[in-house]
């Protein structure tokens, strides 16, 4: 990366947010699913798996943002090789996000924001309380849930919620919802896949719980509030 940043494209909705929260103008592009800030009028450069690998050269950015699970190596490679510098995270726990946020926006802003500093203290503390044991779907037709090492299986752990797939061999296991092992509830997020009250409870034998997707999956500025806004959606 060169020494001093004043363009970046960012090609995940979480980052996206994470530098538009103190330095927005900073970024010049971002994907059609970037919501985060709502006001945020800059360049769309499409998905995070099909980017606009031209349009984002063309507005010559000093770094590109992206993740090594959102994103493909074909596009980020397509990228490089136009001489464009790629910043690459790939957290998955809570702590790693953490830690990976204060190294890319370190290096892209020239400190640590207020933010950060707060989500690190909001999730310093580890849960007494009750435990209980969840199947997390995040797909539908076919059915897939999170499995081993994933982000927001861990920050599910730590508010008390133990994922009864993540000694899978995958991390997103395909599974039928006839055939789980011994859980207490079901936690379907409105992201990747929109699951609502009226598409995704009426499958399982066990509660269902509807729950942000962005509080669950995202990491960055969302993390201030996740603890408390999916303990009290998984009450």
């Amino acid at each position: 990366m060169p020494s001093e940043v004043l363009r970046v494209v960012s090609i995940v909705p979480s980052l996206t947010e994470s530098i538009a929260a103190t330095h927005a103008h900073l970024i010049v592009g971002a994907t059609d699913w970037c919501t985060h800030p709502a006001d945020l009028e800059v360049t769309r450069v499409r998905g995070t798996k099909n980017p606009d690998v031209e349009l984002i050269a063309a507005l010559t950015p000093d770094v590109v943002i992206a993740n090594a699970e959102e994103n493909r190596v074909v596009d980020l490679d397509a990228l490089r090789g136009r001489g464009i510098a790629v910043w690459v995270t790939a957290p998955t726990t809570v702590d790693e996000s953490l830690d990976s946020l204060e190294r890319m926006l370190s290096a892209i802003i020239g400190d640590v924001p207020d933010w950060l500093t707060g989500a690190r203290a909001v999730w310093s503390s580890p849960h007494d309380g009750m435990r209980r044991r969840a199947v997390i779907p995040i797909w539908r037709r076919p059915w897939m849930a999170l499995g081993r090492h994933t982000f927001a299986g861990d920050l599910l752990a730590r508010i008390g919620i133990d994922n009864v797939l993540r000694d899978s061999g995958e991390r997103y296991p395909r599974f039928d919802p006839d055939a789980l092992p011994d859980h207490d509830l079901v936690v379907l997020p409105d992201e990747p896949y929109a699951f609502s009250p009226e598409d995704g409870p009426e499958v399982f034998a066990r509660p269902a719980r509807c729950v942000s997707g962005r509080h669950l999956t995202w990491y960055g500025p969302s993390l201030l509030e996740a603890r408390e806004v999916l303990s009290g959606q998984l009450e």
